[in-house]
Protein backbone atom coordinates (compact mmCIF):
# COMPACT_ATOMS: atom_id res chain seq x y z
CA UNK A 1 0.00 0.00 0.00
CA UNK A 2 1.75 3.27 -0.79
CA UNK A 3 1.36 6.93 0.90
CA UNK A 4 -0.55 8.03 -2.02
CA UNK A 5 -3.23 4.91 -1.60
CA UNK A 6 -3.04 5.22 2.50
CA UNK A 7 -4.26 9.30 1.77
CA UNK A 8 -7.15 8.48 -0.13
CA UNK A 9 -8.86 5.97 2.56
CA UNK A 10 -11.62 8.21 4.36
CA UNK A 11 -11.71 8.50 8.15
CA UNK A 12 -13.76 5.43 9.34
CA UNK A 13 -11.41 2.85 7.69
CA UNK A 14 -8.41 4.68 8.54
CA UNK A 15 -9.51 3.54 12.23
CA UNK A 16 -9.87 0.23 11.18
CA UNK A 17 -6.89 -0.21 8.81
CA UNK A 18 -4.18 1.97 10.80
CA UNK A 19 -1.38 -0.20 10.33
CA UNK A 20 2.46 1.03 11.91
CA UNK A 21 4.73 2.14 9.23
CA UNK A 22 6.67 -1.49 9.10
CA UNK A 23 3.10 -3.20 8.30
CA UNK A 24 2.85 -0.07 5.68
CA UNK A 25 5.84 -1.01 4.25
CA UNK A 26 4.91 -4.93 3.93
CA UNK A 27 1.55 -4.52 2.48
CA UNK A 28 2.82 -3.20 -0.15
CA UNK A 29 2.56 -6.63 -1.48
CA UNK A 30 4.84 -7.72 -4.49
CA UNK A 31 5.10 -11.66 -5.12
CA UNK A 32 5.91 -13.93 -2.08
CA UNK A 33 6.64 -16.95 -1.24
CA UNK A 34 6.69 -17.14 2.67
CA UNK A 35 5.57 -14.98 5.45
CA UNK A 36 7.92 -12.34 5.90
CA UNK A 37 6.97 -11.53 9.31
CA UNK A 38 3.08 -11.43 10.99
CA UNK A 39 1.95 -8.00 11.01
CA UNK A 40 0.58 -6.74 14.45
CA UNK A 41 -2.42 -7.99 16.17
CA UNK A 42 -5.72 -6.22 15.80
CA UNK A 43 -9.49 -6.36 15.89
CA UNK A 44 -11.68 -6.12 13.41
CA UNK A 45 -14.64 -3.50 13.25
CA UNK A 46 -17.93 -3.78 14.74
CA UNK A 47 -19.79 -6.81 14.23
CA UNK A 48 -22.77 -6.63 11.66
CA UNK A 49 -26.14 -9.60 12.03
CA UNK A 50 -28.08 -10.42 9.08
CA UNK A 51 -31.21 -12.93 9.30
CA UNK A 52 -29.95 -15.77 6.48
CA UNK A 53 -31.48 -19.41 6.42
CA UNK A 54 -31.57 -20.50 9.67
CA UNK A 55 -29.64 -18.23 10.95
CA UNK A 56 -28.60 -14.79 12.56
CA UNK A 57 -25.42 -14.48 10.97
CA UNK A 58 -22.89 -12.77 13.03
CA UNK A 59 -20.07 -10.86 11.07
CA UNK A 60 -16.96 -8.76 10.45
CA UNK A 61 -16.74 -5.97 7.57
CA UNK A 62 -14.41 -3.91 5.51
CA UNK A 63 -13.84 -2.12 2.70
CA UNK A 64 -16.01 -0.28 0.50
CA UNK A 65 -19.85 -1.76 0.12
CA UNK A 66 -19.63 -1.62 -3.76
CA UNK A 67 -16.05 -3.33 -4.03
CA UNK A 68 -15.59 -6.69 -5.15
CA UNK A 69 -16.53 -9.05 -2.97
CA UNK A 70 -14.58 -11.27 -0.71
CA UNK A 71 -15.27 -13.98 1.47
CA UNK A 72 -13.28 -15.01 3.97
CA UNK A 73 -14.52 -18.69 6.28
CA UNK A 74 -12.68 -19.91 9.56
CA UNK A 75 -12.15 -23.16 10.61
CA UNK A 76 -12.47 -25.40 14.04
CA UNK A 77 -10.98 -23.84 16.65
CA UNK A 78 -10.55 -20.58 15.59
CA UNK A 79 -12.89 -17.75 14.66
CA UNK A 80 -12.56 -14.84 12.59
CA UNK A 81 -10.07 -12.95 13.92
CA UNK A 82 -7.69 -15.33 11.62
CA UNK A 83 -8.61 -12.91 9.14
CA UNK A 84 -7.79 -9.30 10.86
CA UNK A 85 -4.57 -8.66 9.05
CA UNK A 86 -5.86 -10.42 5.57
CA UNK A 87 -8.95 -8.10 5.90
CA UNK A 88 -6.79 -5.00 6.48
CA UNK A 89 -4.94 -5.21 3.19
CA UNK A 90 -7.67 -6.43 1.50
CA UNK A 91 -10.06 -3.59 2.45
CA UNK A 92 -6.83 -1.11 1.78
CA UNK A 93 -7.09 -2.32 -1.83
CA UNK A 94 -10.65 -1.76 -2.82
CA UNK A 95 -12.40 -5.10 -1.31
CA UNK A 96 -15.45 -5.87 0.23
CA UNK A 97 -14.56 -8.13 3.04
CA UNK A 98 -17.38 -10.37 4.60
CA UNK A 99 -15.87 -12.48 7.50
CA UNK A 100 -18.79 -14.30 8.90
CA UNK A 101 -18.57 -16.24 12.45
CA UNK A 102 -19.88 -19.87 11.01
CA UNK A 103 -22.35 -21.43 12.85
CA UNK A 104 -22.24 -22.48 16.50
CA UNK A 105 -19.34 -19.80 16.84
CA UNK A 106 -19.27 -15.84 18.40
CA UNK A 107 -22.83 -14.42 18.20
CA UNK A 108 -24.30 -15.93 15.25
CA UNK A 109 -27.28 -17.88 16.47
CA UNK A 110 -29.88 -19.90 15.46
CA UNK A 111 -33.57 -18.57 14.72
CA UNK A 112 -35.17 -21.48 16.22
CA UNK A 113 -34.60 -23.82 19.29
CA UNK A 114 -35.94 -26.39 17.31
CA UNK A 115 -33.56 -26.44 14.56
CA UNK A 116 -30.90 -29.39 14.53
CA UNK A 117 -27.38 -28.19 15.71
CA UNK A 118 -26.49 -29.49 12.56
CA UNK A 119 -22.92 -29.67 11.79
CA UNK A 120 -22.24 -31.79 8.47
CA UNK A 121 -20.62 -29.78 5.59
CA UNK A 122 -23.96 -28.99 3.47
CA UNK A 123 -25.08 -27.17 6.00
CA UNK A 124 -22.28 -25.08 6.58
CA UNK A 125 -22.19 -24.25 2.65
CA UNK A 126 -25.92 -23.61 2.21
CA UNK A 127 -25.44 -21.33 5.17
CA UNK A 128 -22.85 -19.10 3.47
CA UNK A 129 -25.32 -19.21 0.33
CA UNK A 130 -28.01 -18.14 2.29
CA UNK A 131 -25.71 -15.38 3.88
CA UNK A 132 -24.45 -14.34 0.28
CA UNK A 133 -28.39 -13.99 -0.49
CA UNK A 134 -28.96 -12.12 2.16
CA UNK A 135 -26.54 -9.64 1.28
CA UNK A 136 -27.65 -9.29 -2.14
CA UNK A 137 -24.05 -10.84 -2.98
CA UNK A 138 -24.27 -12.65 -6.47
CA UNK A 139 -20.91 -13.56 -6.38
CA UNK A 140 -17.63 -13.31 -4.60
CA UNK A 141 -14.50 -14.32 -4.14
CA UNK A 142 -14.02 -17.16 -1.50
CA UNK A 143 -11.45 -18.30 0.54
CA UNK A 144 -10.78 -20.42 3.56
CA UNK A 145 -8.70 -23.11 5.91
CA UNK A 146 -10.22 -26.05 7.37
CA UNK A 147 -13.75 -26.10 8.27
CA UNK A 148 -13.76 -22.50 5.78
CA UNK A 149 -11.79 -24.55 3.59
CA UNK A 150 -13.87 -27.58 3.00
CA UNK A 151 -17.07 -25.04 3.08
CA UNK A 152 -15.31 -22.73 0.34
CA UNK A 153 -14.83 -25.91 -1.67
CA UNK A 154 -18.21 -27.30 -1.63
CA UNK A 155 -19.48 -23.94 -2.92
CA UNK A 156 -17.16 -24.00 -5.75
CA UNK A 157 -17.97 -27.58 -6.60
CA UNK A 158 -21.46 -27.18 -6.52
CA UNK A 159 -22.25 -23.50 -7.19
CA UNK A 160 -19.90 -22.31 -9.10
CA UNK A 161 -21.53 -19.29 -11.11
CA UNK A 162 -21.84 -18.05 -7.09
CA UNK A 163 -17.75 -17.75 -6.75
CA UNK A 164 -15.32 -16.42 -9.10
CA UNK A 165 -11.75 -17.85 -7.47
CA UNK A 166 -11.23 -19.78 -4.67
CA UNK A 167 -8.29 -19.35 -2.38
CA UNK A 168 -8.53 -23.11 -0.06
CA UNK A 169 -6.09 -23.97 2.03
CA UNK A 170 -5.32 -27.53 2.18
CA UNK A 171 -6.73 -27.94 -0.82
CA UNK A 172 -9.76 -30.50 -1.63
CA UNK A 173 -11.30 -30.92 1.58
CA UNK A 174 -14.54 -32.35 0.43
CA UNK A 175 -15.57 -35.99 1.66
CA UNK A 176 -18.60 -37.97 2.56
CA UNK A 177 -19.71 -40.65 5.18
CA UNK A 178 -18.62 -43.41 2.71
CA UNK A 179 -15.27 -41.50 2.42
CA UNK A 180 -15.10 -41.12 6.00
CA UNK A 181 -15.71 -44.62 6.96
CA UNK A 182 -12.17 -45.98 5.50
CA UNK A 183 -9.24 -46.49 7.41
CA UNK A 184 -6.40 -44.63 6.84
CA UNK A 185 -2.58 -45.57 7.76
CA UNK A 186 -1.81 -45.80 11.57
CA UNK A 187 0.05 -42.52 11.45
CA UNK A 188 -3.11 -40.93 9.86
CA UNK A 189 -5.48 -42.55 12.22
CA UNK A 190 -2.68 -41.46 15.04
CA UNK A 191 -3.47 -37.37 14.03
CA UNK A 192 -7.04 -37.70 14.07
CA UNK A 193 -6.91 -38.78 17.69
CA UNK A 194 -9.68 -35.85 18.93
CA UNK A 195 -12.08 -37.56 16.29
CA UNK A 196 -12.30 -40.68 18.19
CA UNK A 197 -12.41 -38.67 21.21
CA UNK A 198 -15.39 -37.24 20.35
CA UNK A 199 -17.04 -39.70 19.07
CA UNK A 200 -17.50 -40.97 22.83
CA UNK A 201 -19.70 -39.60 25.37
CA UNK A 202 -16.83 -38.97 27.63
CA UNK A 203 -15.55 -36.92 24.65
CA UNK A 204 -18.54 -34.77 24.28
CA UNK A 205 -18.10 -34.13 28.32
CA UNK A 206 -14.84 -33.27 28.75
CA UNK A 207 -15.29 -30.80 25.65
CA UNK A 208 -18.30 -29.41 27.31
CA UNK A 209 -15.67 -28.58 30.27
CA UNK A 210 -12.27 -28.25 28.73
CA UNK A 211 -13.13 -26.73 25.65
CA UNK A 212 -11.00 -23.57 26.01
CA UNK A 213 -7.51 -25.82 27.36
CA UNK A 214 -8.80 -28.44 24.65
CA UNK A 215 -8.45 -25.46 21.80
CA UNK A 216 -5.79 -24.01 22.97
CA UNK A 217 -3.80 -27.90 22.74
CA UNK A 218 -5.53 -27.77 19.29
CA UNK A 219 -3.67 -24.94 18.42
CA UNK A 220 -0.34 -25.79 19.53
CA UNK A 221 -0.60 -29.15 17.99
CA UNK A 222 -1.86 -27.96 14.59
CA UNK A 223 0.59 -25.06 14.57
CA UNK A 224 4.07 -26.19 16.65
CA UNK A 225 6.01 -23.16 15.26
CA UNK A 226 3.81 -20.75 15.75
CA UNK A 227 4.46 -18.40 19.35
CA UNK A 228 1.24 -16.78 19.66
CA UNK A 229 0.31 -14.81 22.94
CA UNK A 230 -2.17 -15.15 25.42
CA UNK A 231 -4.14 -12.31 24.20
CA UNK A 232 -4.33 -13.58 20.74
CA UNK A 233 -5.69 -16.58 21.51
CA UNK A 234 -7.90 -15.59 24.51
CA UNK A 235 -9.52 -12.98 21.66
CA UNK A 236 -10.31 -16.17 19.04
CA UNK A 237 -11.48 -18.22 22.41
CA UNK A 238 -14.51 -16.07 23.38
CA UNK A 239 -16.24 -17.54 20.34
CA UNK A 240 -16.11 -21.33 21.72
CA UNK A 241 -18.77 -19.45 24.74
CA UNK A 242 -21.61 -19.71 21.71
CA UNK A 243 -24.29 -22.07 23.49
CA UNK A 244 -24.25 -24.22 20.51
CA UNK A 245 -20.62 -24.35 19.52
CA UNK A 246 -19.92 -28.21 21.36
CA UNK A 247 -22.92 -29.33 20.17
CA UNK A 248 -21.86 -28.11 16.68
CA UNK A 249 -18.61 -29.79 17.21
CA UNK A 250 -19.29 -33.28 18.16
CA UNK A 251 -22.45 -33.39 15.46
CA UNK A 252 -19.93 -32.83 12.48
CA UNK A 253 -17.32 -35.04 13.65
CA UNK A 254 -19.81 -37.95 14.55
CA UNK A 255 -21.38 -36.92 11.38
CA UNK A 256 -18.05 -37.44 9.46
CA UNK A 257 -17.45 -41.02 11.27
CA UNK A 258 -21.37 -42.38 10.61
CA UNK A 259 -22.46 -42.00 14.08
CA UNK A 260 -24.63 -39.14 13.89
CA UNK A 261 -27.41 -38.68 11.17
CA UNK A 262 -27.31 -35.55 8.81
CA UNK A 263 -30.79 -34.01 8.16
CA UNK A 264 -33.17 -34.94 5.03
CA UNK A 265 -32.79 -31.58 3.43
CA UNK A 266 -29.26 -31.58 2.49
CA UNK A 267 -29.40 -35.24 1.33
CA UNK A 268 -29.36 -34.12 -2.25
CA UNK A 269 -26.13 -32.18 -1.74
CA UNK A 270 -24.47 -34.75 0.12
CA UNK A 271 -25.22 -37.33 -2.78
CA UNK A 272 -23.25 -35.08 -5.03
CA UNK A 273 -20.33 -34.49 -2.81
CA UNK A 274 -20.09 -38.10 -2.48
CA UNK A 275 -18.75 -38.21 -6.50
CA UNK A 276 -16.07 -36.22 -5.23
CA UNK A 277 -17.17 -33.33 -7.76
CA UNK A 278 -14.35 -31.28 -9.70
CA UNK A 279 -13.58 -27.93 -9.08
CA UNK A 280 -13.55 -25.45 -12.36
CA UNK A 281 -12.97 -21.78 -10.49
CA UNK A 282 -9.36 -20.40 -10.66
CA UNK A 283 -8.19 -21.73 -7.73
CA UNK A 284 -5.11 -20.73 -5.46
CA UNK A 285 -4.41 -23.99 -2.76
CA UNK A 286 -1.95 -23.04 0.17
CA UNK A 287 -0.23 -24.77 3.04
CA UNK A 288 2.11 -23.87 5.62
CA UNK A 289 4.99 -25.69 5.59
CA UNK A 290 5.02 -26.85 9.08
CA UNK A 291 1.44 -27.50 9.50
CA UNK A 292 0.36 -30.00 12.14
CA UNK A 293 -3.13 -31.10 11.64
CA UNK A 294 -4.28 -33.76 9.33
CA UNK A 295 -4.22 -32.77 5.93
CA UNK A 296 -3.57 -33.99 2.20
CA UNK A 297 -0.63 -34.13 -0.08
CA UNK A 298 -0.96 -31.51 -2.21
CA UNK A 299 -0.02 -33.77 -5.57
CA UNK A 300 -3.54 -36.12 -3.91
CA UNK A 301 -5.82 -33.86 -4.92
CA UNK A 302 -4.14 -31.49 -7.66
CA UNK A 303 -6.35 -33.72 -10.31
CA UNK A 304 -9.43 -31.75 -8.21
CA UNK A 305 -8.97 -28.86 -9.89
CA UNK A 306 -10.09 -28.39 -13.63
CA UNK A 307 -9.54 -24.54 -14.06
CA UNK A 308 -6.61 -22.06 -13.71
CA UNK A 309 -4.85 -23.42 -10.76
CA UNK A 310 -1.47 -22.82 -8.92
CA UNK A 311 -0.40 -24.16 -5.57
CA UNK A 312 1.35 -22.24 -3.24
CA UNK A 313 3.97 -23.50 0.16
CA UNK A 314 4.46 -21.23 2.72
CA UNK A 315 7.66 -21.25 4.15
CA UNK A 316 9.04 -20.13 7.51
CA UNK A 317 7.23 -22.49 9.99
CA UNK A 318 3.26 -21.60 8.95
CA UNK A 319 0.91 -24.11 10.55
CA UNK A 320 -2.43 -24.79 10.33
CA UNK A 321 -3.78 -21.58 10.45
CA UNK A 322 -2.11 -19.93 7.30
CA UNK A 323 -4.46 -16.67 7.14
CA UNK A 324 -3.17 -15.90 11.14
CA UNK A 325 0.18 -17.00 10.68
CA UNK A 326 1.30 -15.59 7.14
CA UNK A 327 -1.57 -13.18 5.90
CA UNK A 328 0.20 -11.24 3.63
CA UNK A 329 1.00 -14.47 1.66
CA UNK A 330 -2.81 -15.60 2.30
CA UNK A 331 -4.16 -11.84 1.13
CA UNK A 332 -1.46 -11.83 -1.72
CA UNK A 333 -3.36 -15.55 -3.26
CA UNK A 334 -6.37 -13.54 -3.27
CA UNK A 335 -5.47 -10.68 -4.89
CA UNK A 336 -3.53 -12.32 -7.46
CA UNK A 337 -7.05 -14.04 -8.22
CA UNK A 338 -8.84 -10.78 -7.98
Amino acid sequence: MTSSAANSVDDGRRRFLQLTAAALGAAQLGPMSSAGGALAPRSLGALKQVKAGLLNVAFAGAGPPDGPPVILLHGWPYDIHAFDEVAAILSAKGHRVVIPYLRGYGPTRFLSAATIRNGQPAALATDVIKLMDALEIDRALIGGFDWGGRTADIIAALWPERVKALVAVSGYLIGSQAAGAQPLPPPAEYQWWYQFYFATERGRLGYEKNRHDFNKLIWKLASPQWQFDDATYERSAASFDNPDHVAIVIHNYRWRMGLADGEARYDAIEQKLAKAPTVSVPTITMEGDANGAPHPRADAYRGKFTGQYEHRTIGGGIGHNLPQEAPRAFAQAVLDLA
